[in-house]
């Protein structure tokens, strides 16, 4: 009987692992906490759950998050990007209302043409969605 329940128990644990977690985080905030309180986030939550996915998508006031002059969370996302199961995304809208281009953004984050736009369509996709907020 003892068996019986083991098995069970460790075929509960398999089934309920075989799909991986994907989230998307929505960060719009300029405030420098926020945006390491993010990074926090992704960076145990990639550690802890190597196998699902994580995107952090940046808009509106959040642009200096992935600014190289002006992140304070740089060496962070520069790590991050590595990792194949983590990307970062920012809104191509939000870059030409503030006269940015590719070039004032850290390696490897990636322009989307609407930030809120990638958030609904992964979100179609079955992905969590997490709001970052202050």
């Amino acid at each position: 009987m003892i068996l019986v329940i083991a098995g069970l128990f460790i075929c509960t644990l398999l089934f309920a692992q075989s799909e991986p977690v994907n989230i998307v985080f929505d960060v719009t905030g300029k405030d420098k906490q926020l945006h390491e309180k993010t990074i926090r986030h992704v960076k145990g939550m990639s550690k802890a759950y190597p196998d699902a996915k994580f995107q952090v998508v940046v808009y509106s006031g959040a642009l200096d998050m992935y600014l190289k002059d002006k992140s304070t969370v740089k060496s962070d996302i520069e790590s991050l990007v590595k990792n194949p199961n983590v990307s970062f995304k920012v809104c191509e809208q939000t870059m030409k209302r503030h006269n940015k281009s590719k070039s004032d953004l850290i390696s490897g984050i990636e322009p989307v043409p609407d930030g809120i736009l990638e958030i609904v369509n992964k979100q179609k996709q079955g992905w969590g969605y997490i709001k970052e907020s202050y």
